[in-house]
């Protein structure tokens, strides 16, 4: 265990360097949930009748979770980019944790996330998003947040090992954007057509958004909704550590495995 923490945390290290020496891409990362919500609150929001809520305190909560699924992304790129030039097999020679280097990885892009949900969070504030719920509801929100963001990084690193293509993966990756429109993120799902709703509703998206918006306290629980949905923050803790329970493993045994 000492070595997989020494090794994961040298590993970590390397992909906030990475970060660092990227400056300009992590801004650009940044500043797209934001460009969203001043798009989606200002031109859609106008043309958004939701009786009793205001449309940008729905759509925060939606925005953030939006964003943490943005880790399936960013985990498939980073790991098939490392798969491809040849860095995983030099790690492979190396005498590292097999377990540390994926999960170096996460853990880097976790700390990230943890920077880079201020800026949304303050700009939420200014376009007159407020937490409504308790101070420690909150703080159990954005725990429900980066954990989600951690299983979908896993499952990103697995996918990224898989493909072993920077193009491939960034392919793959780009369709992921229909996620979160398959959700509650950014609509409410009441009035979409029963099989529409249904698949909106098994979505991870609107489990944690659904979470979030309730710890918060930016909207209730809809009624009728499916069990995950119905239930946000059991149905976002039984999706988030499925999939780190699936993902995070076959990660690593993908990694070990190699070719």
């Amino acid at each position: 265990m000492s070595a997989l923490a020494h090794d994961g945390l040298a590993m970590t290290g390397r992909q906030l360097r990475r970060v660092r020496n990227t400056p300009g891409l992590a801004v650009l990362t940044q500043l797209m949930p934001i460009n969203m919500l001043l798009f989606f609150g200002y031109v859609f929001g106008s043309a958004l009748a939701m009786p009793g809520r205001e449309y940008r305190s729905f759509l925060v909560p939606g925005l953030l979770v939006a964003t943490a699924a943005g880790g399936l992304m960013n985990g498939m790129f980073q790991a098939a980019a490392d798969t491809h030039r040849g860095v995983m097999d030099r790690f492979r020679t190396m005498p590292v944790s097999r377990a540390a280097v994926p999960l170096g990885q996460a853990v880097a892009d976790l700390v990230v996330t943890t920077l880079g949900t201020i800026p949304l969070l303050l700009v939420g504030l200014a376009v007159g998003w407020r937490i409504e719920g308790g101070a420690l509801d909150a703080v159990g929100a954005l725990g429900l947040l980066l954990l989600f963001r951690f299983a979908c990084t896993c499952v990103g690193m697995h996918l990224g090992l898989l493909t072993r293509s920077e193009d491939a993966a960034g392919q793959l990756g780009a369709s992921s954007f229909v996620l979160p429109l398959l959700s509650d993120a950014y609509i409410p799902t009441d009035n979409l057509p029963g099989w529409l709703r249904t698949i909106a509703e098994w979505n991870p998206i609107s489990a944690v958004t659904t979470a979030l918006r309730d710890l918060f306290g930016n909207a209730p629980v809809p009624r009728g909704a499916a069990w995950p949905v119905a239930h946000p923050v059991a149905g976002s803790l039984a999706w988030s550590l499925a999939l780190v329970a699936v993902f995070l493993p076959l990660a690593v045994r993908r990694y070990s495995r190699g070719g």
